[in-house]
């Protein structure tokens, strides 16, 4: 009886230990496993909590998700990649996005079903409602593989969709604004580098006898970077170079009035386009956006050195009402004067980087 119960105590014992020994097994392997599993599955449990609630939103001030950043350990090496755009350094180079367009997303399905047509011109007009019937007229010059855009002075946005056109357009409104504000403000280039040609156009232009897929003929069969269709010739322009001509395709030089060029070479007898309706080839527009002064909205000036953004010599091409003529006479004198003293400052800098 006594080694019996010897005997079932010490199996007790052995019982025990084994016990002791699988549970001190288990938590060590346990520990293993949990800190073998990735933070980011935290994240991702966090997310799909959040989403499976994601119709009873509310914000509460009272404590924050912690981010990376915030003195938590980093889910992604740190990088720094000096060729990425600026802002952007800190990306893998393969997830950069640079450039962007005004092509219109659905807002379900696959994205590969997005766009059953993607336009390869952009065409922006600054309008007010008051010019709808010219605009409308206009627009109907323009096919499918034109974007229309419309810069909204007046506000009113919602009485073009009269027009079935409209729908499809882009709208953009401030009100009392004008086509070169929004050109410095929505026309940046990387956002509009899906587009061959960038149309920047007036709201009460004639385009009676204007087409626009042989206009886009000539420029790409002429090369132009810079230009602008011509305007019939007995409608007391301003400019010589502006007014069409039945003997050729294009000209890039013409006879002005006398005095009025200081140089046969230069605008407005050479290289000139005048800023009411000029079209602008990708890269050339990268470059004129640059020149655009942010604080100078009416453009005048502007038209006079166009050509310092392309190599050779731009194309054929009204001002604005009689209530605004002062500040764009003194925008034309400030601009003149910030080129030349920026042309002053490269050269002493570039003196000095010589001597």
């Amino acid at each position: 009886m006594g080694t019996s119960h010897r005997s079932g105590a010490s199996k007790k014992s052995s019982d025990g230990a084994r016990l002791v020994i699988t549970t001190i097994m288990g938590i060590v392997f346990g520990y293993f496993i949990g800190v073998s599993f990735p933070f980011v599955s935290l994240a991702k449990i966090n997310f799909f909590e959040g989403a499976m609630n994601r119709d009873h939103h509310s914000l509460d001030t009272r404590s924050f998700p912690e981010t990376v950043g915030s003195g938590s350990t980093p889910l992604a090496p740190k990088i720094y990649v000096p060729t990425n755009p600026r802002g952007a350094e800190s990306l893998p180079p393969g997830i950069v996005v640079s450039e962007s367009d005004f092509y219109l997303r659905r807002l379900w399905g696959e994205p590969s079903e997005d766009l059953k047509r993607k336009p390869k011109y952009l065409v922006t007009f600054t309008v007010g409602l008051d010019q709808r019937n010219n605009i409308n007229a206009a627009v109907k010059k323009f096919s499918e593989d034109f974007q229309i855009m419309l810069f909204h002075y007046d506000g009113r946005t919602s009485e073009w969709d009269q027009f079935e056109w409209s729908k499809h357009a882009i709208h953009v409104s401030v009100r009392r604004q004008t086509k070169w504000w929004y050109a410095k403000r929505f026309l940046q280039p990387d956002v509009i580098a899906a587009y061959d040609y960038i149309f920047i156009w007036d709201e009460d232009l004639g385009v009676e006898h204007f087409n626009a897929e042989k206009y886009i003929q000539l420029v790409r069969k002429h090369g132009l970077e810079i230009s602008q269709p011509g305007l019939e010739p007995n409608n007391g322009l301003t400019w010589q170079m502006t007014k069409r001509r039945g003997d050729r395709e294009v000209h890039k030089v013409t006879e002005e009035k006398p005095g009025w060029c200081s140089d046969p070479h230069l605008p407005p007898c050479a290289a000139f386009v005048e800023i009411m309706a000029p079209v602008f080839s990708r890269d050339a527009w990268r470059c004129v956006w640059h020149m655009i002064q942010n604080d100078l909205v009416h453009g005048w000036g502007l038209d006079f050195a166009l050509r310092r953004c392309v190599e050779g010599q731009s194309e054929n091409g009204k001002a604005p009402w009689q209530g605004v003529r002062e500040r764009c006479r003194s925008e034309w004198a400030q601009f003149q004067d910030r080129l030349a003293n920026a042309d002053k400052k490269y050269i002493e800098q570039l003196g000095r980087t010589l001597n």
